[in-house]
């Protein structure tokens, strides 16, 4: 019999993998996106294009509208940093990092798991190719699992959650490599912070500058549809 899951699917590379090697492990997996007001929003259309390609007949979408405090890139009008090296990006905490974005995602991955009896949650943080994010490290992950276990009804009465992070020792082509080895189709996903309003990935950005890398590195084709290729 499979055990569930809770997977939050932002319908982004490294979320898709995730879902791949937790099917692939064996869990049933239920997922969850988030519609946080990101400027970004057309990941949402890939969390479900993901979610109906890998046979997840749970999708939910969970509005948390973050624009309401702001402070970052992706919830507010200011410009995505474009065209850094990635010693610039390992320099600081980018402005497109979200305030205690992971911590609520987690929270509500949480709360979801309480109420289908699910004790895994699975999430992809990454403590290589992370863009300087505090609440990508494992640090961050173990401390929440830690508070999960007694901050909960399920947690006191016995139950022990553990978040899976995959993928947090993987560069961004070891994490490409692994999804191809599960079949993963990354054609569906999308990783830019600025895209067109067509949709298209700026092919500038840190995340699409990472994304591009990855897939050069790993020697796999890379089927984003970019507006200005890298």
């Amino acid at each position: 019999m499979s055990k569930s899951a809770i997977l939050l699917l932002s319908g982004g590379l490294d979320s898709t993998t995730c879902l791949a090697w937790a099917r692939a492990q064996g869990f049933d997996c239920h997922t969850l996106a988030i519609d946080y007001g990101q400027r970004h929003r057309v990941e949402l259309d890939a969390a479900a294009r993901v979610a109906a390609a890998l046979g997840v007949t749970d999708h939910r979408v969970v509005r948390v509208d973050l624009r309401a405090i702001g402070g970052s890139a992706l919830t507010a009008d200011t410009p995505v940093p474009k065209d850094r090296d990635e010693a610039a990006m390992a320099a600081s905490v980018p402005v497109t990092y979200v305030p205690a974005r992971n911590s609520a995602f987690l929270c509500i991955a949480l709360g979801f798991a309480e109420t289908v009896g699910a004790t895994d949650l699975v999430a992809g943080m990454n403590v290589l190719d992370y863009s300087g994010y505090p609440d990508c490290r494992p640090e961050f992950v173990r401390a929440f699992e830690a508070m999960a276990n007694v901050a909960t009804q399920a947690g006191v009465e016995g139950a022990r959650y553990t978040v899976h992070t995959p993928l947090m020792q993987l560069d961004k082509a070891g994490i490409i490599r692994l999804g191809a080895s599960l079949g993963v189709d990354y054609s569906l996903t999308h990783s830019c912070y600025d895209p067109s309003p067509a949709g298209l990935a700026c092919g500038t950005c840190d995340s699409c500058t990472l994304r591009a890398k990855g897939f050069r590195e790993a020697g796999v084709p890379d089927p984003t549809r970019y507006s200005a290729r890298t």
